[in-house]
């Protein structure tokens, strides 16, 4: 295994790297801690490695650089007793470089069970700094909390926000410009169907689903069935289907349960709640529980599910142009989700979609595709009103396709914006840190 640590480490030491789009997150180039990064599956957390490493290429000698991927054919089957094969390869190929700062890069860690014996130990013993990537969210949660303690700092990686997928196109926007709003306005159209993954963005619409099923593939069959050992595949790709197809409503456990049952799937509640849980594991979906004081209350309550991307709407769901409501309520959710992991959805008289809190701050937020309709309207601004007294906010927003307009009722403010507007206002990310 040496050998091949070594032929791997030497052949990225040589590659060149290009063609490499900088993303909006507030990473570190150099810390004290470890660097984690974790998302769905082909988000672009290499992509930001190999931005990384080509920004440190710049400092240090490329010798000291080091790149490896766990997934790599050439290392399987990879485990825990090989890692010490790694560096130890790599300082016989070059022992100066004991003395040095060594940076290692990590992709898809949680292949190795165990990994994160190895990688506490050559952090505590070695003058090298670390990034790691993942695909599921135990490394978050679970394993990162526990036995990286005080360790690392952890950033969620999400698919291209739509700043992103502007600069991506080479779009610069313009808010004052009638030619660029028309620009944006025309991006935002895909970006609502096709999503944000990097490498469906520039394809047909036919080749852009085939990538995106295979994704998802990737995500049912490695992250989740060979991960939790589950055999019943069939009802997980159905679980898929349906949340996909759903996304943006209220999901009620008991009444999946029976839906399936009455197909003929074999069955517990149990494995709804386990199989959803997998799913958002592994960044494919989320959960949104309503807001309410204590945990019981939230959890008697049907939560909402969001896709991580709107691209795998597409999937399953062939009439998706009727459906631009909960298109735009999940592109909301996702902008949200990269700020904050605080969201709920509130209800009083009306529903209100989203109450968040980002560093500290709570908002409130509607999504109302159109509100032409008298009725519509004032369901929107008088649910988003009943949201703001209940919370004891000034302000509220209502997030709209076109409409824009500042209301103020009862000392209220209450801002509609347009979506593409509203998303570039503040392209900001969630850092989590993990006990520093």
């Amino acid at each position: 295994m040496k050998r091949r640590f070594q032929k791997i480490l030497t052949d990225f030491i040589e590659k060149e790297i290009t063609g490499i789009l900088p993303r909006d997150y507030p990473i570190p180039l150099e810390s004290r801690k470890i660097i984690s990064l974790i998302g769905v599956r082909r988000s672009g957390k290499s992509s930001i490695l190999f931005n990384h490493i080509t920004a440190l290429r710049k400092r240090y000698p490329r010798e000291n650089v080091l790149y490896i991927n766990f997934e790599d054919d050439r290392l399987f089957p990879l485990t825990l007793n090989d890692l010490d094969d790694l560096l130890e390869g790599y300082f016989e190929l070059y022992p100066s470089k004991l003395d040095e700062r060594i940076f290692l890069f990590i992709d898809e860690v949680q292949v190795v069970p165990s990994w994160e014996r190895y990688v506490r130990r050559i952090y505590d013993t070695l003058n090298i700094q670390i990034f790691i990537t993942g695909s599921s969210a135990n490394l978050l949660h679970k394993e990162i909390a526990t036995a990286l303690r005080g360790r690392t700092v952890s950033f969620e990686i999400f698919p291209f926000s739509f700043s992103e997928y502007l600069r991506f196109k080479g779009v610069r926007p313009n808010l004052h410009s009638s030619r660029s709003r028309s620009r944006i306005g025309h991006h935002l159209e895909h970006y609502l169907i096709d999503g944000g993954f990097a490498e469906t963005i520039n394809e047909q619409s036919l080749i852009a689903r085939k990538i995106l099923s295979d994704y998802l593939e990737l995500i049912v069959y490695k992250d989740i069935a060979d991960r939790h050992h589950i055999t019943n595949t069939a009802l997980l790709k159905h679980l898929n289907k349906y949340c996909f197809t759903n996304i943006a409503t209220l999901l009620s456990f008991t009444r999946l349960y029976n839906e399936f049952k009455s197909q003929g799937f074999k069955l517990s509640k149990d494995t709804i709640f386990n199989y959803m849980a997998y799913l958002e594991d592994a960044y494919a979906l989320f959960t949104v529980p309503i807001y309410r004081n204590n945990i019981k209350a939230e959890q008697r309550n049907p939560k909402k599910i969001y896709a991580v991307d709107n691209g795998f709407k597409k999937i399953y769901d062939y009439a998706i142009s009727a459906d631009k409501s909960k298109l735009y309520e999940n592109v909301v959710f996702t902008h949200l989700r990269r700020q904050s992991a605080e969201i709920y959805y509130y209800k009083g008289t009306q529903e209100v979609d989203f109450y968040v809190r980002i560093n500290g701050e709570q908002r409130v937020i509607n999504v109302c595709y159109q509100m032409d309709d008298p009725q519509t309207r004032k369901r929107e601004i008088g649910g988003l009103l009943e949201a703001m007294d209940y919370f004891d906010l000034a302000q509220g927003t209502i997030v709209t396709a076109e409409e824009k307009e500042t209301l103020f009722i009862d000392r209220k403010e209450v801002c509609i914006t347009p979506l593409y507007e509203w998303l570039l206002e503040n392209p900001g990310h969630l850092a989590e840190e993990t006990d520093q």
